[in-house]
């Protein structure tokens, strides 16, 4: 049989090429995404930036990449994947070569918020991908499809030693390169989605008005999912921004040493998103997420504990104690958190083609707008917390609060809904009068 004669096998291979492509487009936006992780520490010494000024500078991409997630998603199911992905692209490539030529903090803060543009990538890539595949493997699709976060390891194990040989104006050069080289290799090598398709054939017609696309976002849980996003995928970009800075501020590292260890962070939160997906399919993303949270609060509380000296007044006179995390047991934490926190981003995302298979574009915009603002917010009140108490595991007390309200918020909402749902039932077993 012909491949002509046998539409379902062009289907699986339309969608296995667009998942691919998409994943390795997302993996080289997320690597510029998180550039400033490694080049904002040279700059940060070059200007004499305080560590306010610092969490500001690496978290402008993320502001950006954050406010046109939704946009960008509801042009997507409006225009196609294909289209706003590589245009998305090219604009990035454009602002990160841009930053090459910045001098002063200002002239950084500005081009910070094109190379942004990146990260608007991952809501196009979430509507496009899941309209090649069924309910049923949408959430391991999209788990491999959210793989691309690795592209802040790369930028994690990579850039330092560029930032090293030929400085960091070279680094953001070269990744600029990269990353419009894939936008062209993506055009030609993806098609466009099957609603796309099917929109031109019958004509091209809208299925509904722009403002239709706005309206799920009513719904509190819409809002509860993104305070779920904001912690697994925003706190994941906060800290895969910040660890360079406090790998070396608290442990001495240079900063080759320091973007590697904080890769071993990054690459756990970015791999197993994959296997986040699967689990969701198969034993529900509520159970990943309680899961998510619990062991993330737990890592958080573990890495929260300041270094500190205490003495104890005994018997035979003072007894004194010293209390640190050292750093192969926070490499160890900090391995766990980023596991969990890979498999709460892609349990996030299982709930969202299922509740809102019409709207992918907006509601997942909005969710990863949110998330992508806790990787803005948290680098910059990090900063202003190191600069306020003068203690590092500060980040991480902020953390335990949030994932614990997440918990706390999660298990209500669905306490609730099950004694809804119990009442329901009653209400049906009921004799009629």
């Amino acid at each position: 049989m012909t491949e002509a004669a046998n539409p379902a096998h062009m289907l699986d291979r339309s969608a296995t090429r667009a998942l691919s492509m998409s994943t390795i487009a997302f993996t080289v936006c997320f690597a510029v995404w998180t550039i400033f992780s490694i080049i904002g520490v040279r700059i940060k010494d070059d200007l004499g930036l305080s560590d306010t000024q610092f969490g500001l500078l690496v978290g402008m991409p993320i502001l950006t990449g954050s406010l046109v997630r939704m946009l960008l998603g509801i042009w997507t199911d409006r225009l196609g994947g294909r289209l706003v992905y590589t245009i998305t692209m090219l604009a990035a490539a454009l602002a990160t070569f841009l930053l090459t030529f910045a001098t002063t903090y200002s002239q950084m803060l500005i081009a910070a918020l094109g190379v942004g543009l990146a990260g608007g990538s991952f809501a196009v890539g979430v509507a496009y991908v899941s309209r090649f595949y069924p309910a049923s493997r949408q959430g391991t699709a999209l788990g491999i499809f959210g793989v691309g976060n690795v592209g802040a390891a790369a930028t994690k194990f990579i850039a330092p030693f560029v930032l090293i040989a030929w400085g960091w104006q070279s680094a953001a050069m070269i990744w600029s390169g990269v990353l419009a080289i894939i936008a062209v290799v993506f055009w030609f090598m993806t098609e466009d989605d099957p609603v796309i398709r099917h929109r031109r054939k019958a004509g091209g017609g809208q299925a509904r008005s722009f403002l239709a696309e706005f309206k799920p976002l009513k719904d509190v849980r819409v809002w509860r999912f993104s305070l779920y996003y904001f912690f697994a995928f925003g706190a994941f970009v906060a800290l895969a921004l910040w660890l360079p800075r406090y790998l070396i501020g608290v442990y001495g590292f240079n900063i080759a040493t320091a973007g590697i260890i904080g890769a071993a962070y990054s690459i756990p939160a970015s791999i197993f998103r994959a296997y986040g997906g699967i689990l969701s399919d198969r034993i529900g993303a509520r159970t990943v997420l309680y899961w998510t949270f619990a062991v993330s609060a737990v890592c958080c509380a573990i890495l929260s504990i300041p270094a500190a000296d205490y003495t104890v007044h005994g018997i035979k006179g003072p007894i004194a104690f010293h209390m640190t995390v050292g750093p192969v047991a926070f490499v160890a934490v900090a391995f766990v958190l980023g596991f969990c926190m890979s498999l709460g981003k892609a349990a996030v995302y299982k709930h969202i083609p299922v509740y809102y298979p019409n709207n992918v574009g907006a509601v997942g915009g909005l969710v990863g707008m949110i998330g992508g603002l806790g990787g803005f917010v948290l680098p910059i009140v990090f900063g202003a917390l190191n600069d306020l108490t003068g203690i590092w595991s500060n980040c991480f007390m902020l953390l335990f609060a949030l994932a614990g309200v997440c918990l706390a918020w999660m298990h209500v909402a669905i306490r609730r809904m099950e004694r809804s749902t119990m009442s329901s039932n009653s209400a049906l077993a009921q004799p009629a009068e």
